[in-house]
């Protein structure tokens, strides 16, 4: 498994130095058919990563979001398949914010096992597996350097919650309302995990849709670094095909991800 995550590191970050590149020029914007954007970056971006995936693991299925997007949701992908979203922020690349990010994750029964989150705009990229999350930054060429470990924070008697850029919603605010949330940082992308997972976060509550591609990567190296995240009603958020029409069948229910275990974010959501 560490080999493989080395691999998607390099994997992401070449694709989020392809992306950057393409900003630098100047991105077209066109729409896709439920009228979200897309940008060649997204396209060029998922190209490179199909490919390379392709040639290092053939053996495993890919899920990945433009695809499903122009020839919908895949219904067989089995007990272990990647998860790719080669641009999540796509409206913080049209901005010119630096939250964007490039999620690979690998899917086995339904978890999370794998991941790698990488931040072009912000030259880093994060990493998780089993018990072990970590950081980098990410040079102009090559592999990610300087590896950190990474790791959750006790969340103490004031909260940091991270909350959705683009999506706030009153049922968020309304969730947010009894904890002892001091201050609210607004994040595109992935990165709300993230934040979490390297301990500048408490909680990040996401009561509305995405898709699996968007969280799966972040979700890993968030449980890595020993946080946690459920759904609504308690359970630990799952990933691969659900039953609904096809462009449904990879929506994520509404979550928490929380910086601390699982059982007590459990009592957090049933309160």
């Amino acid at each position: 498994m560490k080999n493989l995550v080395a691999g998607l590191e390099l994997i992401a970050s070449d694709a989020g130095r392809l992306i950057a590149d393409i900003r630098a020029q100047g991105i077209d914007v066109m729409a896709k058919g439920d009228g979200s954007p897309v940008t060649q970056a997204d396209e060029r971006a998922e190209a490179l990563i199909l490919e390379r995936l392709a040639q290092s693991w053939p053996e495993i299925p890919v899920v990945a979001e433009e695809l499903a997007s122009s020839e919908g949701c895949p219904e067989g992908v089995g007990r272990r398949f990647f998860l790719v979203d080669p641009l999540d922020g796509t409206k913080e690349v049209i901005k010119g914010t630096p939250d964007y990010t490039v999620n690979i994750a690998l899917i086995e029964d339904g978890r999370p096992v794998a991941g790698v989150v990488m931040a072009p705009g912000r030259g880093a990229i994060y990493s998780g597996f089993a018990d072990c999350a970590r950081m980098a930054k990410v040079p102009d060429t090559g592999a990610p350097v300087e590896h950190r470990d990474i790791h959750v924070r006790d969340p103490g008697q004031s909260w940091t919650a991270v909350v959705s850029v683009s999506h706030m919603t009153d049922a968020t605010r309304r969730f947010l309302e009894p904890l002892p949330v001091g201050a609210c940082v607004s994040v595109g992308s992935s990165l709300k995990f993230c934040l979490l997972a390297c301990a500048e976060a408490d909680i990040y509550p996401r009561l509305g849709r995405t898709m699996q591609w968007d969280t799966a990567a972040g979700d890993a190296v968030l449980r890595a670094a020993g946080g946690s995240v459920v759904t609504r009603d308690g359970e630990e958020l799952r990933y691969g095909p659900r039953a609904g029409v096809p462009e449904n069948r990879f929506e994520n229910p509404e979550f928490v991800a929380y910086a601390g275990p699982l059982d007590k974010l459990r009592l957090l959501v049933a309160a």
